[in-house]
């Protein structure tokens, strides 16, 4: 089980609040956790938003720092499963030119 950081933690949740035409999910996919963490944290900090059908306010895109972060965010992920993959091959390739 990860362990966030509150700062972590609030900004998600400020994030989803400011987003109003993303979902849960969405947000979680763009941060790289898990939908049902944010969905804790969102309830946890008191954050709601109108049920039923979504308000017809024009929606606002992210602010530029947000959606940098997510941006990079995505990219670690990218260079983190890159880095595995070349760290599993190296180990491979060594093992076969043993003799």
């Amino acid at each position: 089980m990860k362990n966030y950081p509150p700062e972590f933690k609030a900004d998600a949740v400020a994030l989803y609040e400011s987003r109003p035409d993303a979902t849960i999910r969405s947000v979680a996919a763009d941060l790289g956790i898990n939908p049902e963490t944010l969905r804790n944290w969102v309830r946890a900090a008191g954050a709601s938003r109108p049920r039923g059908r979504r308000t017809q306010e024009p929606a606002q895109p992210p602010a530029p720092l947000e959606a940098e972060n997510a941006a990079l965010r995505k990219k670690v992920r990218e260079l983190e499963e890159e880095r595995e993959i070349l760290r599993k091959d190296a180990k491979y390739f060594a093992g076969e030119t043993r003799w």
